[in-house]
């Protein structure tokens, strides 16, 4: 029987991965994995944490499940795969089904001829084309070389002042790892808004708590790298500003390593990613590819997406593995584009569509809501979550949501993530079978109330009004009348501060005259949450009241300046 040569270009997630498997579903296949870089199965997303100190072990980023070093002794000793590490491929010859290779230490050339290839290249840090790029002391975070090199520069401690390029997941996850280094941070984005799958409400939350760690510039870019004697010392801005500063991390997203595919003729869709169908093959059918270096359909859209996570990359891994061996019997249907970071004690995590998103992918017949409330009860020391749910209004179903806080953001977006794939609506949601107890959440989940808002929005219950659009009124000063309905003791100690005014809860049957004469008058409503100030706007409209807005959210989503 004649033996299966496969060959995969690329060690550090998914093509380790495709091989393993690989390997389990054929003991006398004959494996082969080329590795440009020196280290295998690197753990990618682990950089950030291994340079801000939360563990100290390099070691631990290569590490398998059982602790040992997944290194080329280990991958023939337990999986039989042979690995030529420092080994760049050169040359894909499909024709000939072969590769070209050079060895990076020895610069000697070779070849080796497969049955299948596997591509998984990986991706690459874009960089901005802006003099000083170059400079010692502008770097990315995209290699383990990357992260060596920042780790080195927390143990030194020598650098007192870093700029951090790029409002993403990379690019504020370095800002908490160099914060904890003690280096005073400045991170810059050149678009409106910090972390761009969010909408414009949230991520402005998320940035109003950044700020509480790092100079954050909006709206603003690199002109420049400035230095002497080729060592960094200043960023420029496009604006002429100028930033002191010894170190620079570029984090601005990555582009899919195409060039071998695009040389060997297979296709490339718009994104710049290679094009597999759904058993993650090309337009080659005996060549694959997985991980950063390709383009899949988002499932919600249909419409192609470059996805590079880390999850996402093995998942496909494991699909072209079994394909290798058993024929294309295993599918991977794509992405609804689930993500999540750690922003020092908040979670920020996401699912699906934004609201932006939907909009300008044609979705105009949608409802959203804001729920901030604890993720389990007070007296076992909730913590707060921000969600903003986004569903199609004809079906119910669920197309999107966004999730921040310092509660356990983690547990809320992966139900979120189940009911999009799961293709749940917000009836669904609304019962749903969750686990309850004290110590782990509320008795009605913060995912369940948060579908229980949008039932009461859709069938007419209450209307909201957002944060952004209620400061867009108090800007043009349009007639209304703001109420806040908390108790004293909580108004003096924290307040939005625009005229609002305060009737508690309990008291506002009682003091019905003090509201206009003219029931047509609108009147918002809100409290911490806005629970009280939803139950305050079915009191007022049923007195009469027909112009009744409830501020989603409450005092705590308010992303601008509060009064304290």
């Amino acid at each position: 029987m004649k033996t299966n040569r496969i060959i995969v270009i690329g060690g550090s997630a998914a093509g380790p991965k495709a091989a393993s498997k690989a390997r389990r579903m054929d003991e006398n296949a004959e494996i082969t994995i080329f590795q440009k870089a020196s280290d295998l199965s690197m753990a990618s997303c682990g950089y950030p944490y291994y340079i801000g100190g939360f563990f100290d072990d390099r070691n631990q980023l290569l590490c398998s499940p059982a602790g040992v070093v997944r290194d080329s002794r280990f991958f023939w000793n337990a999986k039989k795969i042979t690995t030529k590490v420092l080994t760049e491929v050169t040359v894909i010859d499909k024709k000939n089904k072969r590769i070209e290779f050079r060895d990076l230490q020895t610069g000697e050339r070779g070849t080796a001829e497969y049955d299948k290839l596997v591509i998984a290249s990986g991706a690459s840090a874009r960089k901005p084309p802006v003099p000083g790029i170059d400079l010692d002391g502008v770097t990315t975070l995209q290699s383990l070389s990357d992260a060596d090199y920042l780790r080195k520069v927390r143990d030194e401690g020598i650098i007192k002042k870093a700029v951090v390029i790029g409002g993403g997941l990379i690019g504020i996850e370095t800002v908490e790892a160099l914060n904890l280094a003690g280096i005073e941070i400045t991170l810059i984005e050149l678009l409106p808004q910090l972390l761009t799958f969010l909408d414009k409400h949230l991520a402005r939350l998320v940035e109003k708590y950044v700020q509480t760690k790092a100079n954050v510039i909006l709206q603003n870019g690199v002109a420049a790298f400035l230095g002497e004697n080729g060592k960094l010392n200043a960023v420029k801005l496009q604006d002429g500003t100028e930033i002191p500063c010894d170190l620079a991390v570029v984090a601005i997203g990555v582009t899919p390593n195409n060039r071998l595919a695009k040389d060997a003729g297979l296709k490339i869709g718009n994104t710049g990613g290679i094009v597999v169908n759904e058993f993650m093959q090309t337009s080659d059918p005996d060549i694959y590819a997985v991980g950063d270096c390709v383009e899949i359909p988002n499932l919600i859209t249909d419409l192609p997406v470059h996805a590079p996570y880390g999850d996402l990359a093995n998942l496909q891994g494991r699909i072209v593995g079994e394909n290798l061996i058993s024929g294309n019997v295993a599918k991977f249907p794509g992405t609804i584009q689930t993500g999540i970071c750690k922003v020092f004690d908040y979670g920020v995590g996401a699912t699906g569509l934004s609201e932006q998103n939907a909009l300008q992918l044609g979705y105009t017949n949608i409802e959203t809501v804001v729920n901030a409330s604890l993720d389990k009860p007070g007296f076992m020391h909730g913590n707060l979550l921000i969600t903003k749910l986004v569903v199609d209004i004809a079906t119910g179903l669920i197309l999107g949501a966004q999730v921040i806080g310092p509660g356990d953001v983690s547990k809320q977006v992966a139900i979120w993530a189940m009911a999009i794939k799961g293709h749940l609506t917000v009836d669904d949601m609304a019962t749903a079978d969750l686990p309850y107890a004290p110590p782990y959440s509320l008795a009605i989940d913060h995912s369940i109330a948060t579908a229980h808002i949008m039932q009461n929005k859709l069938k007419g219950y209450f209307t909201g009004i957002s944060a952004e659009q209620l400061k867009e009124k108090i800007k043009e000063k349009a007639p209304m009348v703001l109420l806040d309905v908390r108790n004293p003791d909580e108004f003096e100690q924290m307040r939005m501060g625009v005229g609002e005014k305060l009737i508690p809860l309990g008291q506002l049957r009682k003091r019905l005259e003090e509201m206009p004469q003219d029931k047509n008058t609108e009147i918002i409503t809100w409290c911490k949450i806005s629970l009280r100030g939803y139950e305050a706007a079915l009191i007022l409209q049923a007195n009469g009241y027909t112009n009744v807005k409830v501020l989603e959210g409450g005092i705590v989503a308010w992303p601008w300046v509060r009064e304290k």
